[in-house]
């Protein structure tokens, strides 16, 4: 299925201007969550193999939005044709991610790679996960990981 590159539009754009995501307020709803007391059962969904559940809120733009156990989110991009495309979408996803959120989430440097991002709010005890993985169908994506932080 073609799909403009989630990416794309804040590779079109320059930096002073924020990316526009059609999925910023489904990820503000899903950290919301996240960060109240009953973190995603809200949106559990039909059970999945493993130990997954379906999630009722997707983000738009991304598929298999899933969640694992009580305090992980997970939703993958569409695919790439490479590891270099997703990485270079997955750069672009980080910006949007940082744009919509806003300046309270930083990446953790000493915790990321060119594969994979880290970004941590220190108001929250939320973090978010940006890694790139191939699928079964040998495809590339970016998949996103909200999780709840817990000491």
């Amino acid at each position: 299925m073609a799909m403009v590159s989630l990416a794309s539009i804040a590779v079109a754009q320059d930096s002073s201007s924020p990316p526009v995501t059609s999925y910023c307020p489904d990820l503000k709803q899903v950290i919301v969550l996240a960060a109240g007391n009953d973190g995603f059962r809200s949106i559990a969904g039909s059970p999945r193999q493993g130990n997954f559940l379906e999630a009722k809120l997707g983000l738009s733009g991304w598929n298999d939005c899933l969640l694992y156990g009580a305090g992980t989110y997970t939703c993958d991009s569409q695919t790439f044709e490479s590891g270099g495309a997703a990485q270079y979408a997955q750069v672009g996803i980080v910006r949007e991610i940082q744009a919509c959120l806003g300046s309270a989430w930083r990446e953790v440097k000493e915790r990321s790679s060119p594969t994979y991002v880290v970004l941590h709010n220190n108001a929250r005890p939320v973090s978010i996960t940006l890694s790139t993985d191939e699928t079964g169908q040998r495809d590339h994506i970016v998949r996103l990981t909200v999780f709840i932080r817990r000491n």
